[in-house]
């Protein structure tokens, strides 16, 4: 048993039975002394030792302790060999714009271990299946501003469940040459070499642990186990196409028949297919990959990431990010296919500029990009200028969702129409669902029973630039905000739904908002699932556009079929100078479906 899993047994042992969040306190001192500025200090996990100074090569800490137990100043510098460590870096840094705090990772690889790791409860957007269990992070930067990470060639290796890097609190945040990886991918991969009419033959990944018992096959893990649901993903290697499809489970017995190749038994093939390969995952929403919230002026350069749990890269409550050079796809040469359980890069109530540029997006079990804010719904009204509003979702709740100062719009659900505005005063945390908000304004007249509330000043300016999407079961990206976006210059390569969606959303996951401004341009998409555009608000009732200004020019559409667009309840839309290449001829007006949309231009149309 390893050292810090020894001192909590011992602690839980010990008369007064501390909790866990108290052990992790001990070894995660809140306390920091203060780093003269200036200083250099070592880690080397093999020849170091927490009782050396630390300030010199030659006299290395052993493990971050003595990192976590200060907080560092404009110019310190840390260096870090790579090699196992069964604690977190916990790093508080106050660097400025001419000194900044520099983290250097040696290249190699670090293996984190969750069984000493730092742990603390969040509540991320669209992940709340353990809404209060405490998550492991390996790396966790808080409270921190100018902050430099350099990790060209370091290879962060997660053992367990880990989020692996978690900027909470912070501004001037810049990390870049970071490879992510996992151990043991939380998402297990097969691939199907032969059938017959009462079996399968399964050649399952060596790194896809497995157990059979009784017949039955388990999914092992690092510290997790799960027996296969009906709902796999299924990659096609010839055509690269990537879907979600139902596979009973129920009645299929297993039987070990060589190392890592399995044949299934049943009465009835469930939909297994030679040379197809088969991705599966416990659904339980339960972490992030990277999580960054309340923070600003973020980058994130030159990142891989071979495979990360739960809700991908999310970005919640965050100012000004630029994400350049991402690269998401599993290690050439490893035989993976899965590189994220879920989305990839995910943002929630975001302002400022969000920019995505120069990346390559690929093997996710959702959406590639997802951009929203999160209505809330309007419960009741104690004073004429208070509204006590509530989180809708069971995935999306718990943070706060207004500020002092926030500009507020009041939405009827039906429509998805603005028909008041107003400022806040204050906020109230009732509990972790609800929120009494004090307003400037008297409350509008006409509020219905289920009338939602949005914070328009938590809403980005997006460019998403020079980037690839590929082998996504789902959608390229998702996109609603109502100040300026622009897509350009981006390959989306058959996304198995539509490349760019446009939703709106008050009664389901209640992903705000409305879209005022989006240029989509010089874009290449290539056999997406049709149309390959689409704008669909999820209003009940049409009485007017819900978006609008939208320029769609000079983009190339190959297509499986013949829907290039499709759009409700959306006005100015220009579809000008697009190349369209198709193997069922077809007239433009065939191509484009809309329903409520006044203010079309199409022209200088090309189709092949």
């Amino acid at each position: 048993m390893k050292r810090y899993s020894l001192m909590l047994f011992a602690a839980l042992l010990c008369g007064n039975f501390r909790t866990w969040a108290q052990v992790s306190k001990a070894f995660y001192p809140a306390n920091r002394s203060l780093s003269p500025g200036k200083m250099v200090y070592y880690i080397d996990p093999v020849k170091g030792d927490d009782k050396n100074t630390g300030a010199n090569s030659q006299h290395p800490w052993k493990t971050f302790k003595g990192i976590n137990s200060r907080t560092l100043s404009p110019g310190d510098k840390i260096n870090v060999l790579p090699g196992d460590f069964h604690q977190s870096l916990t790093l508080n840094g106050r660097g400025n714009s001419k000194a900044p705090v520099i983290l250097n990772f040696a290249p190699g690889t670090y293996h984190f271990f969750p069984d000493g790791a730092f742990k603390k409860q969040f509540h991320i957007t669209n992940t709340n299946d353990v809404s209060y269990g405490l998550k492991a992070v390996a790396l966790y930067i808080n409270n921190s501003s100018f902050v430099t990470v350099k990790a060209s060639g370091a290879k962060m290796l997660m053992h367990g469940k880990m989020i692996e890097t978690c900027v909470d609190h912070s501004q001037n945040i810049s990390i870049s040459g970071i490879t992510y990886d996992y151990y043991r991918p939380t998402v297990s991969e097969l691939q199907v070499t032969n059938t017959g009419d009462h079996f399968a033959d399964l050649q399952i990944h060596p790194d896809s642990k497995y157990s059979i018992t009784d017949s039955l096959l388990t999914w092992q893990g690092e510290g997790w186990s799960y027996k296969s649901i009906d709902l796999w993903q299924v990659l096609d290697p010839k055509t690269g196409d990537l879907h979600r499809t139902d596979i009973a489970m129920a009645g299929i017995k297993y039987a070990q028949t060589a190392p890592n190749t399995v044949r299934a038994y049943f009465a009835q093939n469930p939909g297994f297919k030679t040379g197809l390969i088969y991705q599966n995952r416990d659904v339980t929403r339960d972490c992030a990959g990277i999580f960054m919230r309340n923070s600003k002026y973020i980058s994130l350069k030159n990142i891989n990431i071979y495979f990360m749990h739960g809700m991908g890269v999310v970005s919640q409550f965050c100012q000004n990010i630029s994400m350049d050079k991402v690269s998401v796809r599993p290690e050439a040469g490893s035989g993976k296919t899965c590189a994220a359980w879920a989305d990839i890069l995910h943002f929630s109530a975001c302002r400022g500029l969000i920019v995505i540029s120069n990346s390559y997006l690929s093997g996710a079990n959702d959406d590639a990009i997802n951009i929203h804010g999160t209505y809330l719904r309007i419960i009741n009204s104690p004073k004429p200028n208070q509204v006590l509003v509530r989180f809708m979702h069971n995935q999306t709740y718990g943070f706060d969702a207004f500020n002092k100062g926030d500009s507020v719009a009041f939405i009827h659900p039906e429509t998805l129409h603005q028909y008041s505005d107003n400022v806040i005063l204050a906020t109230k945390k009732i509990n972790d669902k609800d929120f009494l908000l004090t307003l400037k304004q008297p409350l509008p007249k006409g509020i219905s029973p289920l009338d939602v509330l949005e914070n328009t000043t938590w809403t980005p300016q997006v460019w998403i630039h020079h980037d690839t999407i590929a082998k996504i079961p789902t959608r390229g990206v998702l996109v609603t905000s109502r100040r300026k976006m622009v897509i350009e210059n981006c390959i989306f390569q058959h996304p198995h739904q539509s490349g760019i969606s446009v939703a709106n959303d008050a009664a389901n996951w209640y992903e705000s908002g409305m879209v005022r401004d989006l240029t989509i341009r010089n874009n290449h998409f290539i056999d997406c699932g049709e149309p390959a555009i689409i704008f669909c608000p999820e209003n009940t009732r049409s009485a007017g556009p819900v978006h609008q200004h939208i320029t769609i020019t000079n983009n190339r559409f190959s297509l499986q079929g013949v829907q290039v667009l499709s759009a409700k309840s959306t006005a100015n839309i220009k579809f000008v100078g697009n190349t369209i290449k198709t193997e069922k001829p077809a007239d433009i007006k065939e191509m484009i479906v809309l329903k409520d949309c006044p203010g079309i231009e199409i022209a200088g149309n090309r189709v092949e």
